[in-house]
């Protein structure tokens, strides 16, 4: 008889592996999920079982230290969990409605008082256990709370805990949340971390697992705090682990130029009509030590505020270019910016030795015929233009550094074709938008950074002043005395067209809902224009704006630098590079529309030349009588004149991608990372990015493996380069 035939052994899939392929499941797979619920979390974007659980709360009530009524102090925020006695609805005024509840514990009574909310009489009832916390007040012989927060408790949250309040919209109550995301929590468990042990014990990391629970459902504020702190470690590890792949790919099969430093360095260094200052000179040494270091590409962010020299700091690159035989282009966002270059670095380029061209839009036939041929010869040493050089047309003979200023003003695809008419090119990036340094290691995570601080040439500087309508004449008198001495000045307008909609700016915090900005009537470009004319009649008044074609644009400017005139109507455009000695007087109306990195800037272009500059900030804020965000803002960029310090506190006010504009990224959005509190955070993973790439250059090690997973899942499309996505 022959043996029974055996069947196949097939291993199990580990029960870990099974809960980590969960998060991926759709979140209708969950107890509690069906109909409304399902609908509900769709229309919040909640599709699978990870997103639900990374739909974190909003707030906590914190009921871990309850008192009991009769213990709660007088006069001070407390906590405190008892037993509904009593529910009333009243309506002491017409249109005013108060729910009464009366809460019990073993000590006392607490009456609650609950304002234009009467669909509560109807949700409490007698015997129904709440935790409550308000201010503690004493009035007719009882301890009260107006309007407190509340929580009926129940059991996903009993009192002695930190009860979560999540996000929630019509079909989904804050109840019902809580029941899912517990019942999602229990059907993952703990699942596999991407993260590898090592680098989770070194920076003290919770696991994965535990850190979702605890963001959820901590027992403590420390607790919230550790789960909130990994999840905001993973989002910049992996972001720089993205920005650093992409920057690498790009790289492949590249080989770094090994720059010389010579003659042309030396040169310009004594041509230059000032000595460099510690901060710039450093930058240079930077600059230079990675462009000698014939190893690695070098990738660079120069960061410092207006009037700090960072261009001629750059040339120092572009003497190195020199100095080995090869080419350097620079790239401006604009034509004014790069005619502003050209004119300003190419003489001194020259006197060093140095070829060089400008290139824009409104370079004739002729002049970028014979500008290519010697491009493509090699005679041709410096570029400066704008989108124009990156023409399929535009070739280098061997292009061995980039230069591009304001970079978050180009989008990553711009920054890599210009790079890719010089495979191995090293890179320099420049932007006058003072950034927080936590900023810059984040989001610039692919580059290195050089700062600098400090002006060398302090110049008369600019005072400014904040103005409400019924001082508009302050300003108005500050131009026509400018004018009368021979200077001219700006005014700035939010909007180009009257036609324009105010609900299409980048609204400010503290703008879009505050009473006294509902029936505002913002300033735009054209009909200012024609105002002003009634206003100095014997003024040259032109306008300026990014709808005006580019030449039209480049002759608006070079009539205003040359005083055919007097006062230039403008949207930002002018924002960064435009430089008019003799402009003295900028008006920047509707300035509540604005953040304080963009006032910055613009109140820059005035106080460059030799005579003082007054910037008048023309605001609503405030007009309705109450306090705003928007004049703590515009009180500070009063008080000081310090690009770093008011970028700070522009990151505070706003959120990070509105003050760099990374659409570019892919809609990159840190929302774990506290930018201003973890400094310390940020400085771990950029330092842990640069060392898990030099142990796997591409994440493809066993070890590293999830974490390039975790990549492409988070980050696609900055990543879509290396992932092929």
């Amino acid at each position: 008889m022959s043996a029974p035939a055996r069947t196949p052994s097939v291993p199990l899939a580990s029960d870990r592996l099974l809960r980590t392929l969960s998060l991926g499941e759709d979140v209708s797979r969950l107890k509690y999920v069906s109909g409304a619920r399902e609908e509900a979390l769709h229309r919040m974007g909640i599709e699978t079982v990870e997103d639900l659980l990374l739909h974190i709360p909003r707030r906590y009530l914190d009921f871990t230290h309850a008192y009991t009524i009769e213990a709660a102090p007088l006069g001070e925020v407390a906590t405190i969990v008892g037993t509904v006695d009593r529910v009333s609805l009243k309506h002491p005024k017409p249109r005013l409605s108060v729910v009464e509840v009366s809460l019990v514990d073993d000590t006392g009574v607490l009456q609650l008082a609950f304002f234009k909310q009467p669909w509560l009489a109807k949700q409490l009832s007698r015997g129904d256990r709440m935790a409550v916390q308000g201010k503690v007040e004493f009035s007719y012989g009882f301890k009260q709370m107006a309007s407190p927060h509340f929580e009926r408790l129940d059991d996903h949250a009993s009192a002695g805990a930190m009860i979560p309040v999540h996000p929630v919209s019509e079909g989904v109550s804050v109840a019902w949340m809580r029941r899912i995301v517990s019942g999602a929590l229990e059907r993952v468990g703990a699942f596999a971390d991407h993260l590898p042990a090592p680098l989770r014990a070194r920076r003290g990391l919770m696991s994965a697992s535990r850190a979702l629970r605890s963001i959820h459902f901590p027992l403590s504020g420390a607790e919230r705090e550790q789960a909130r702190r990994r999840l905001a470690y993973d989002e910049l590890l992996h972001l720089q682990l993205a920005l650093r792949l992409r920057n690498d790919a790009n790289l492949l099969d590249v080989t770094p130029h090994a720059h010389a430093v010579g003659a042309h360095v030396e040169a310009f260094r004594r041509v230059l009509p000032f000595s460099l200052t510690d901060e710039q000179d450093a930058a240079v040494s930077d600059i230079l030590r990675d462009m000698q270091d014939g190893s690695r590409v070098m990738n660079r962010l120069l960061l410092g505020d207006v009037g700090t020299g960072k261009t001629a700091v750059a040339c120092f690159g572009l003497a190195a270019v020199a100095d080995s035989g090869t080419q350097g282009c620079v790239m401006a966002p604009t034509g004014v910016l790069a005619q502003q270059y050209a004119h300003k670095s190419g003489p001194l380029l020259e006197r060093s030795g140095i070829t060089w061209a400008l290139l824009t839009g409104a370079t004739s036939a002729s002049e970028r015929e014979d500008m290519l041929h010697r491009l493509a010869s090699g005679e041709l040493q410096v570029l400066f233009g704008t989108h124009a050089v990156l023409s399929d047309d535009v070739v280098f003979r061997e292009l061995s550094l980039v230069i591009i200023d304001e970079q978050h003003r180009f989008g990553v695809n711009q920054r890599n074709a210009l790079r890719a008419k010089g495979p191995g090119a090293d890179l320099l990036v420049m932007t006058a938008t003072p950034i927080p340094r936590t900023l810059a290691l984040s989001v610039y995570g692919d580059l290195d950074v050089s700062i600098i601080r400090k002006r060398p040439v302090a110049g008369a500087g600019v005072a400014t002043h904040v103005l409400t309508e019924a001082n508009r004449d302050v300003a108005y008198g500050a131009v026509r005395e400018a004018l009368a001495a021979g200077r001219s000045a700006y005014v700035i307008c939010p909007m180009v067209e009257p036609t324009d909609h105010a609900e299409d700016l980048e609204d400010v915090p503290g703008i879009g809902g505050e009473d006294d900005q509902q029936h505002v009537r913002l300033h735009n470009v054209v009909e200012e224009t024609e105002r002003l004319k009634t206003v100095f009649r014997d003024a040259r008044i032109d306008m300026l704006h990014g709808r005006m074609p580019a030449q039209e644009k480049d002759r608006a400017i070079a009539r205003f630098r040359a005083g055919e005139t007097d006062v230039l109507v403008s949207t930002t455009v002018v924002e960064v590079g435009v430089d008019v000695p003799d402009a003295t007087v900028m008006i920047i109306e509707d300035g509540e529309r604005f953040g304080l990195a963009t006032l910055h800037q613009l109140r820059g272009r005035v106080g460059r030349g030799g005579h003082a500059g007054l910037c008048y900030v023309m605001t609503h804020a405030g007009a309705g009588g109450r306090r705003s965000p928007a004049q703590d803002r515009l009180e500070a960029l009063e008080r000081t004149d310090d690009g770093f310090s008011l970028a700070e506190m522009d990151l505070r006010l706003r959120h990070e991608g509105e003050i760099l504009g990374l659409r570019q990224h892919g809609g990159v959005s840190l929302r774990f990372v506290d930018l201003d509190a973890d400094v310390e955070l940020i400085e771990d993973a950029h330092e842990d990015a640069q060392e898990l790439l030099r142990y796997a250059s591409t994440l493809q090690s066993v070890a590293t493996l999830p974490m390039r997973q975790e990549v492409v899942k988070r980050y696609g499309d900055v990543f879509k380069e290396v992932s092929g996505g």
